[in-house]
């Protein structure tokens, strides 16, 4: 499990807006992280929304979808079903970019 693998999580039960299912998700949360402690940062992936600054579009399998940055989440890793691809470098890239416009001064 390495940062920026593409896994389908369970992320039910949810609440509101927050995005439903099982779905694929990228690992944001750093190597380190993600060998020695029993969580990991999450951030879903969908095929059905509008353009945001948050949001980040790639190809992935055939399909056309979105990275939703703006529900980043931390979950255990027991809600990892199954590793199902990584991200490219040029899209690692853009996550990178709206991560820093997001979050750093």
């Amino acid at each position: 499990m390495r940062q920026y693998d593409i896994f389908i999580v369970d992320l039910d039960p949810t609440i509101g807006h927050e995005l439903k299912k099982s779905r694929p998700c990228i690992l944001l949360s750093p190597d380190e992280m993600n060998q020695h402690i029993s969580t990991v940062i999450i951030t879903p992936m969908t095929t059905k929304t509008h353009p945001y600054p948050t949001r980040v579009p790639l190809e992935f399998q055939g399909k056309s979808g979105w990275i939703v940055l703006d529900q980043i989440r931390t979950v255990d890793k027991s809600r990892l079903i199954k590793k199902i691809g990584e991200l490219k470098p040029g899209t690692i890239k853009k996550v990178k970019a709206v991560i820093e416009e997001m979050l750093v001064d």
